[in-house]
């Protein structure tokens, strides 16, 4: 499989500008790094963005995440190494990415348990992070991206 165009460099002027405000406001509000990262790992998986699966999770790695963490996001409800607001987190973070499954994409009960640990602007924030990690999937899918070999 090939690119379709070269990604970011296909992209000029005010784009590149506006994903670094996008970054900045989802990054600023308080909600923990390590949250955002796994709602960026998690919607990348069930898109299939090869592209963001691996360099979030390598910079997860870079960061300190720890290999059992990163290992088990996609079966984070089967394990015991997420937070109860990282869980809320990755939860509305499935949501939100796979708005078509349901009628009522991001359940009531859904955001109520989002909305036990984080603020209406933390929980702003994640969805903005959400939002734009499935901005960058689709970027990607849609271009046919390849993760970078690193070896």
């Amino acid at each position: 499989m090939h690119a379709r165009i070269g990604f970011p460099e296909a992209l000029m002027g005010d784009t590149t500008k506006a994903i670094g405000l996008l970054h900045k406001a989802a990054h600023s509000t308080g909600v923990p790094d390590a949250v955002l990262d796994l709602v960026h790992l998690r919607a990348s998986q069930i898109n299939g963005c090869s592209v963001c699966v691996d360099l979030g999770g390598r910079a997860m790695k870079k960061n300190g995440e720890s290999d059992e963490r990163l290992w088990s996001v996609a079966a984070w409800r089967e394990t015991p190494y997420f937070s109860d607001a990282e869980r809320a987190a990755l939860e509305l973070a499935e949501a939100a990415t796979r708005l078509a499954d349901r009628c009522d994409a991001v359940s009531d009960e859904v955001w109520a348990a989002a909305a036990k640990h984080f603020g209406e602007e933390q929980l702003a924030a994640i969805v903005l992070w959400v939002a734009t990690t499935n901005f960058f999937n689709r970027l990607n899918a849609a271009t046919r991206q390849q993760a970078p070999q690193m070896f």
